[in-house]
């Protein structure tokens, strides 16, 4: 179910009918009704996916947040430097400051939804919900990251070096919440990409002039990322709130 309402969200609200509000609305019914399946599956409220209210949790969001942020900027920066970048305009401007602000509210919930639909999707459903005993974190980081390249089904005809992309960046996302314990980590970091790429748009304006060469380049950030997430301490106990339900007594 969560499957088919992403990618209907893309298939048939954008592509197929071309509707910004119906794609919207697709992306938010993926979330919501996850609350219902958590239920279903026995557990309490987001908790199949290993979300919870902690508030390391939140410092995890907010970690994630910044570093992407960072590290998309720093993408930009190098770029230029090989030329795979091209600026199209002045860096950090009051024009592209008054830009960002107008547009901010829209763009950070635009991207925060379908962020969170896709992590809950290609992270903590086999995290948590599929009951699956994964004996070795970079086990479930593979298999995470390989969801997660299949999940883009209307970006695998780009070939090779799109899927090698996607897979780093699915072992970025999977390996903070292998660390922390909790989704917040992997959607920190994935929100903070997707965010970052419409808040720099207008402050460090850029064309893309070496499709391949940014494929690559956005894969060994990523790969940085998680050697990063890895160097962090992890939670000396994790409390889960989101264990399963007591069940029923007849």
């Amino acid at each position: 179910m969560l499957f088919v309402l992403y990618q209907s969200a893309e298939g048939i609200g954008q592509r197929l009918l071309h509707s910004f509000p119906l794609q919207a609305a697709l992306m938010i019914a993926c979330v919501l009704a996850a609350w219902p399946l958590s239920r279903w599956l026995g557990w309490r409220g987001y908790g199949a996916y290993a979300l919870d209210r902690r508030s390391s949790s939140l410092a995890w969001l907010a970690f994630g947040l910044v570093v992407a942020l960072i590290a998309n900027a720093l993408a930009i920066l190098v770029g230029e430097r090989l030329g795979i970048y091209a600026p199209t305009g002045p860096a950090l401007s009051a024009a592209g400051f008054h830009t960002l602000l107008a547009a901010l509210p829209v763009l950070a919930l635009s991207t925060f939804v379908p962020s969170l639909a896709e992590d809950i999707l290609s992270r903590g459903f086999w995290y948590r919900a599929a009951g699956i005993a994964w004996h070795r974190g970079f086990v479930f980081v593979a298999f995470s990251a390989g969801y997660f390249v299949l999940n883009h089904l209307y970006r695998l005809e780009r070939g090779p070096n799109e899927w090698l992309m996607i897979f780093c960046m699915g072992v970025a996302y999977a390996t903070a919440l292998c660390r922390a314990g909790t989704l917040w980590a992997a959607v920190g970091l994935h929100w903070g990409w997707n965010l970052a790429n419409g808040v720099l748009d207008p402050l460090l304006p850029a064309d893309t002039v070496d499709v391949a060469g940014s494929r690559w380049l956005i894969a060994g950030v990523h790969l940085l990322v998680a050697l990063m997430v890895v160097a962090v301490p992890p939670p000396s106990r994790v409390v889960d709130e989101g264990q399963r339900l007591r069940p029923l007594r007849g």
